[in-house]
Order: C-alpha cells, then sequence, then structure tokens
C-alpha cells in the first residue's frame, strides 16, 4: 500500500474515533469494554490451555 494512502487511511480512522467517543460516549465506551472482554477470554484461555498442556 503506497504510503499516501495509509496516512489518508490512518487519519480517517482516528477521525472516526474522535467523532464516535465525541458524539456516541456510551457507544464507545461499550465498544472498548467489548474488546477488552473479548481480550481477557483469548488470554485466559491460552492461559488455561498451557496450564493443562505443563499438567
Amino acid at each position: 500500500m503506497p504510503v499516501l494512502a495509509k496516512k489518508v487511511l490512518t487519519w480517517l480512522f482516528v477521525g472516526f474515533l474522535i467523532f464516535f467517543v465525541a458524539f456516541r460516549p456510551d457507544g464507545a465506551a461499550d465498544l472498548v469494554e467489548t474488546i477488552g472482554a473479548v481480550l481477557m477470554a483469548i488470554a485466559q484461555g491460552i492461559g488455561d490451555f498451557l496450564t493443562r498442556l505443563m499438567a
């Protein structure tokens, strides 16, 4: 991907995030909470797998 296109897409994404947080703070908070829960579930699953693997 050309550098200019990557910069434009990055700034569009940042602008969208700012817009989303400014005008839909509840939705943005729910999204961050959901992403955090998914990441924690993945980490817990990997931890359980490694624990059972070593047992």
